[in-house]
């Protein structure tokens, strides 16, 4: 997800899987086997790794759109997002199932706004809903629309298309999150922090989720709670941050 420097954000995932955090069931795609483990390539090296992907990323008469799919969710895990819109497009373009093709699209506008082309993420994500809007990836590709349509400032849609993402799956955390996180911008706290607690009980709970949560409940006035909750999300937050040198002094020795 990109960031901004107030850190408030809705947010968006591809079909790795549930909240950033990544990781939500919707999806469940292994990535191919390269023979590396992308998660421990040092940046510097990763050009390894892509070149292993243009491998399986060449023309061929017989394309496997399911396996474009999964070299197209490998960039996305080393951050080669202009690669992986390529991937992605090929997937589409030669699907025989409209679920993958959906997938791919979903995936797609979800790699465009990782490189903050946000109009071409929503068509992406339009061309998505086309296929099938009440399809199992449609929740994802209107929570996805509507994180581009913020993005790009459409905000009245975005909240249209978060509640969307909402009606279509409401066992979805991620949409609860957005749906709140354009509540509380538009000045409805009360229903943001129901929305938000339906984000958390529904399993999506990190930092920023709780520092948004904090902020909702800052506008209710219960600043007690509020502080508690900013607190667990400092602690939260410090913890991935300290795991994340370990691994990055692992990786280097």
């Amino acid at each position: 997800m990109t960031e901004r420097e107030n850190d408030r954000d809705p947010e968006h995932q591809f079909s790795e899987g549930e909240g950033l955090d990544q990781s939500y069931d919707e999806f469940d795609l292994d990535p191919p086997e390269l023979g590396v483990d992308p998660t421990k390539v040092d940046p510097v090296d990763s050009r390894a790794v892509t070149d292993l992907l243009d491998e399986r990323n060449i023309g061929s008469e017989d394309v496997d759109a399911e396996e474009l799919l999964e070299v197209g969710l490998s960039y996305m895990r080393i951050n080669r997002h202009e690669q992986a819109t390529e991937a992605f497009e090929r997937a589409a373009n030669f699907a025989e199932d409209d679920l993958v093709e959906q997938e791919a699209w979903v995936n797609k506008g979800v790699a465009h706004s990782e490189l903050e082309e946000y109009d071409q993420a929503i068509g992406a994500h339009q061309e998505a809903l086309r296929i099938d809007d009440e399809s199992e990836h449609a929740a994802s590709a209107e929570t996805n629309l509507a994180y581009a349509l913020w993005e790009f400032g459409e905000t009245a849609q975005a909240l249209e298309h978060a509640e969307r993402a909402v009606e279509i799956d409401e066992r979805f955390a991620q949409a609860w999150f957005n749906r709140a996180f354009f509540l509380a911008e538009r000045g409805l706290a009360e229903e943001a922090h129901n929305c938000i607690d339906n984000a958390i009980r529904l399993g999506l709970r990190n930092a920023q989720v709780l520092e948004e949560k904090a902020r909702i409940l800052e506008e209710l006035g219960e600043y007690d709670e509020a502080e508690e909750i900013a607190e667990e999300a400092n602690e939260m937050r410090e913890s991935a941050e300290e795991r994340l040198v370990e691994e990055r002094q692992q990786l280097q020795e």
